[in-house]
């Protein structure tokens, strides 16, 4: 978590340890998402290592998470709602390639 933390700060651009403890929920809420959307154990990213596209997209979550916080539709992008929207269909594209696809 420690690793992921450090990513979506400099994502984020953040060079301060005040909104740390806000992030790691965040990160925590993302990797819960991520785990759903995959089809895996909750926890699982707790016991295995996490593929990089999957990184990628709970880093991308985790910091829309920051930037939406007020409870806007779009957060950094809140003159645009499309690509508040681009953030999730990107994410969601990101966590199809590790998914484990069941009938």
């Amino acid at each position: 978590m420690a690793d992921l933390l450090e990513r979506v700060k400099k994502n984020l651009i953040l060079e301060h340890d005040q909104d740390d403890a806000l992030l790691q929920s965040f990160i925590a809420a993302a990797t819960s998402y991520a785990e759903k959307y995959q089809h895996v154990a909750d926890g699982f990213y707790a016991e295995n290592p996490m593929p990089a596209t999957t990184e990628q997209a709970v880093t991308m979550l985790a910091s829309h998470f920051y930037e939406s916080r007020d409870g806007s539709t779009g957060g950094f992008f809140a003159d645009s709602v499309p690509a508040g929207q681009q953030v999730w269909d990107t994410v969601n594209m990101l966590l199809r390639l590790d998914r484990n696809w069941k009938i």
